[in-house]
């Protein structure tokens, strides 16, 4: 039954996300546009740079937040290291607790303005699920096929490369698609230090009050969000083991 709602969701998403856009431009087609409206919503002006700037913003940020999360969650879950586990996982639930507006605004008088300030801040704040998913991940290998990986003799970095990590990726991997999601969402606030992104077409709507500018950049980055969260769930279904 969970195989099945997995696929029906990967055959859905797709035509979500295309009857949205199909919707998006007729109601822009329809709406009644002055010249702001025009000018901000221009797509070679406006709306495809900030679209880069925001897959831009949630791909590297997503990309440090692996290559801190996973490394830190495998050596967490070694014997000698084990119990430091407890303590880093309560910080990192701590600096998630911390709204994302305030982390912007504390990166942003540690880092100054820009797009990197905002990608270090999201890579913090969305470690948590990448960190405890890897360790949880790793813990519930089952000890006995460790032990007779150990007994053919394998040693313990062939044991995680071999048989721990492939156990463990579609855990890591929920992690991953989980933080994607939080990263295309907070991404779009990257507008208030300097980073870009479609956050800024939102912004534009508020202060110009127009309904059409303020719609269309809340439904792209809906949009972007759903394309992300449905190619993570593609890869997810692709990278895992055969028989898991």
């Amino acid at each position: 039954m969970r195989l099945i709602r997995s696929n029906l969701g990967l055959f859905v998403t797709p035509l979500i996300v295309i009857a949205g856009i199909i919707a998006l431009r007729v109601y822009y087609n329809s709406a009644d546009k002055i010249f702001q409206d025009e000018r901000a919503l221009d797509w070679e002006r406006n709306l495809r740079p900030q679209l880069e700037e925001h897959l831009g913003i949630t791909l590297w940020a997503t990309v440090f937040t692996i290559v801190i999360a996973v490394p830190l969650g495998i050596l967490l879950t070694r014997p000698r290291y084990r119990r430091f586990g407890s303590p880093v996982l309560a910080v990192a639930t701590s600096g998630q607790a911390i709204p994302a507006f305030g982390l912007l605004v504390l990166a942003f008088a540690w880092l100054g303005r820009g797009p990197w300030t905002t990608i270090w801040a999201l890579a913090l704040f969305t470690m948590l699920p990448v960190l405890r998913n890897t360790m949880v991940g790793l813990e519930q290998v089952d000890r006995n096929v460790i032990e007779a990986g150990r007994g053919m003799g394998l040693t313990k970095r062939q044991v995680l490369r071999r048989i721990e990590l492939p156990l463990a990726i579609p855990v890591i991997l929920a992690g991953v698609r989980t933080a994607l999601v939080i990263t295309v969402g907070m991404a779009a606030l990257a507008f208030l230090i300097g980073g870009g992104g479609l956050g800024e077409t939102i912004s534009a709507g508020l202060k110009l009050s127009r309904d059409l500018v303020l719609i269309t950049g809340a439904v792209m980055t809906a949009l972007v969000a759903l394309s992300v969260d449905w190619i993570a769930a593609l890869a997810e279904k692709t990278l895992r083991p055969k028989g898991l």
